[in-house]
């Protein structure tokens, strides 16, 4: 490993810390929010599944959203859990594709299911008239296809363009998972064509959804100002807010992470962008968008008394 000619085929992962004495309580604050965001995921998902109110649009892209972010902390939170109680911390490089792989993919599902959520919700608000005929479960389904079959394909690239590099100065990479730029520092192969299609698709990806969200709240918002009452317009907008500042959270740490790295140059503060997009917001989601909705509430107190 010290010498150029050997080439790395595993890595070790330093995880969140360096101190042993934070290991154990780590994996057990880790193993708790895994658990919840599972069971608040697919929870959510049971839910509308079992109830028949919930199937309607809003709800059906809530369950792909719910589905995205229970695969997301999946490709991630597991093997970080095993790397704790595990002091070697190796992992193969066909396992950090793998990992980089499922996470890019449910990653990039979720930037576009944001997309159609705000989407529907525009047109619930805004052409409430023309919703049934613009928004139906069939169109619905298709969009949430498009959204995972656009999450599947794009990490292919990526992973695709890791076969042209080599490995042989280290085989540390600085973070608590196979992030895919931390590898780029230590490759013995030029990675600047990596880092650019990173880029390139990061910042297209991130921006265009970004907006479309943006632009499509920002219209929410002033029909609810023309419409609403006095009421309804608070109720609302603590909706919307909620939903903003989740995606806010979301696509802020992934901007720093990928179309401007470099601008937490400190590894203690990537590796915090980093927990926010793949343990935290997975973890907040099913909550910030179930909690404050009379219809989910409804029908989880119908299962409740059953």
């Amino acid at each position: 490993m010290e010498t150029n000619k050997t080439l790395v085929t595993e890595f070790v992962l330093t995880g969140l810390t360096d101190h042993p004495e934070l290991q154990v309580p780590l994996f057990l604050v880790f193993l708790v929010i895994y658990v919840v965001t599972i069971l608040g995921n697919l929870g959510l998902i049971a839910l509308i599944w079992k109830d028949s109110h919930l199937h309607a649009p809003m709800y059906l892209f809530l369950g792909g959203l719910a589905f995205a972010d229970a695969c997301t902390s999946s490709s991630v939170t597991p093997r970080m859990l095993v790397n704790i109680l595990d002091k070697s911390q190796m992992i193969s490089l066909s396992e950090c594709m793998a990992q980089y792989y499922f996470f890019g993919s449910s990653a990039t599902t979720e930037c576009f299911l944001l997309v159609m959520m705000a989407y529907d919700r525009y047109v619930a608000i805004c052409n409430s008239l023309l919703y049934p005929v613009m928004m139906s479960n069939r169109l619905c389904t298709w969009l949430i296809s498009i959204s995972y079959v656009i999450g599947f394909l794009h990490p292919i690239i990526h992973v695709g363009l890791l076969f042209r590099l080599t490995f042989c100065r280290s085989n540390i990479i600085h973070h608590f998972y196979c992030e895919i730029l931390p590898l780029y520092t230590i490759s013995c192969t030029d990675p600047s064509i990596n880092a650019l299609v990173v880029f390139v698709f990061s910042a297209f990806i991130q921006a265009f959804t970004f907006m479309t969200i943006i632009v499509s709240y920002t219209r929410v918002l002033f029909a609810i100002l023309k419409k609403k009452s006095e009421k309804g317009r608070g109720k609302t907008f603590s909706t919307c807010s909620a939903h903003l500042l989740s995606v806010s959270l979301f696509y802020g740490t992934l901007f720093l992470m990928y179309v401007f790295p470099g601008s937490g140059s400190d590894k203690c503060q990537e590796k915090m962008y980093s927990l926010f997009y793949t343990i935290i917001i997975p973890l907040l989601n099913p909550f910030i968008y179930s909690l404050r909705n009379k219809e989910v509430l409804a029908a989880l107190r119908k299962v409740i008394k059953k």
